[in-house]
C-alpha cells in the first residue's frame, strides 16, 4: 500500500510552480467551485474548515458563506499567498497544518475536503475524518470533493476516498454530484432536516 504523501511532496510542486495543479485557470475549475458552492446546504454557515486549502481560490469564494473560516495548508508559500489575498475578507484565518493530525480546537458546522483525501492512506484517511467528526456540530455539514481519473502515486483514488468517508458511523448521506471527472459527495453530522423543511417550503 502507497503511504500518505509526505510535506516535502507538495513543498516540491510548488518550488516548481507557484499554482501546482492550475487551480486559478480554466473553466473545469471555476465549474468545479460553482457547484461546490451550490451543493452547500445552508446560506450561511458559522464555522467551516478548509484543509488544503492551497492559494485559496477556494477559500475566497467560501469566505462569502461564513462567518468565520479557518483555512490551512501544509506549504508555506500556500499559507503565505492565502493569507495576503484573504487579508481584506473578515472572518477568514489561515494556518499552516496538515492531515491526518491538524484539526483546529473549534468546532465547526462545515468542513470541507475538496482534493486532499486521496494524498491519505486509508489509515491515515480513517484517522482524519474521525477527529474531523469529532470537531462537526450535530447536525453540521462534510462535503468531499475528489478527482475521479487515475492518478499514479497517489494512496487513494478518489471514489474510495468517499467510500471510506461514507463509512463513518457518525455521518449520514443527504446528497451528491458525480460526472466522469469529479464526484461531490455530502454528509451530515446525523441526521437533520431536509433543504426544503429548513426553508420552510416544506
Amino acid at each position: 500500500m502507497t503511504p500518505s504523501l509526505p510535506a516535502e511532496y507538495f513543498t516540491q510542486l510548488y518550488a516548481d510552480s507557484d499554482d501546482p495543479w492550475r487551480i486559478a485557470d480554466g473553466w473545469y475549475e471555476h465549474r468545479k467551485r460553482a457547484v461546490i458552492l451550490a451543493s452547500l446546504p445552508r446560506e450561511r454557515f458559522a464555522v467551516a474548515f478548509e484543509p488544503g486549502c492551497s492559494n485559496g481560490e477556494l477559500t475566497i469564494e467560501l469566505a462569502s458563506r461564513c462567518d468565520r473560516l479557518i483555512a490551512w495548508d501544509v506549504v508555506d508559500a500556500a499559507v503565505e499567498r492565502t493569507r495576503d489575498r484573504t487579508a481584506d475578507l473578515p472572518g477568514v484565518e489561515v494556518r499552516q497544518g496538515s492531515l491526518p493530525n491538524y484539526w483546529p480546537q473549534e468546532q465547526a458546522d462545515l468542513i470541507l475536503l475538496s482534493e486532499v483525501g486521496y494524498y491519505l492512506d486509508q489509515d491515515d484517511l480513517e484517522h482524519a475524518i474521525d477527529q474531523g467528526v469529532d470537531r462537526l456540530l450535530p447536525g453540521g455539514t462534510l462535503i468531499a470533493v475528489h478527482w475521479r481519473h487515475p492518478a499514479p502515486g497517489y494512496p487513494l483514488t478518489g471514489d474510495r476516498v468517499h467510500e471510506i468517508i461514507g463509512r463513518q458511523t457518525d455521518l449520514v448521506a443527504v446528497g451528491g454530484y458525480r460526472d466522469a471527472d469529479f464526484l461531490l459527495d455530502i454528509w451530515t453530522h446525523g441526521s437533520t432536516p431536509s433543504i426544503a423543511e429548513q426553508s420552510g417550503v416544506l
